[in-house]
């Protein structure tokens, strides 16, 4: 895998990366009840289990964004794990949005909608920053 990314690659992820580390100390923290909000709701709705699914996430964010920080030799497989990462939890901004849920100043179901295209932009930022949409990109031409 070849690791070369641009100085301002390097800055993006490490930027998300604080981001991510940020993101998962709110799950265990000061934005737990925030992030409630978007455990999707074809969970089951038991509330033990769904702290369970809160607090586990932000484990798991904590971890990727140590990832993207330190592990610079591993940087494209903590991007491409990342990007995994974002699609797995965009059912729950789906569920937020159906459900018309408010957290984080998500207030209206225009808000909560236009929340939703930034995902894939997430995924492109984890992909693009690590270099591993090269990568990928390179991999699929061979």
């Amino acid at each position: 895998m070849n690791n070369k990314t641009s100085i301002f690659q390097n800055i993006a992820r490490v930027i998300l990366g604080g981001l991510m580390l940020l993101a998962g100390v709110g799950h265990l923290t000061f934005q737990r009840q925030e992030f409630l909000a978007q455990v999707p709701r074809w969970l089951p709705d038991n509330a033990l289990f769904m702290d369970f699914i809160v607090l586990a996430s932000g484990i798991v964010e904590i971890s990727l964004g140590l990832a993207m920080v330190f592990l610079t030799k591993h940087k494209i497989k903590a991007g491409i794990a990342l990007a995994l990462f974002y699609v797995l939890i965009f059912p729950g901004n789906i569920s937020q949005y159906t459900n018309g849920i408010s957290a984080f100043g998500l207030d209206t179901d225009q808000k909560r909608f236009i929340r939703l295209f930034f995902q894939p932009l997430l995924i492109l930022w984890a992909l693009w920053s690590t270099g591993a949409f090269a990568y990928l990109k390179n991999k699929i031409k061979k």
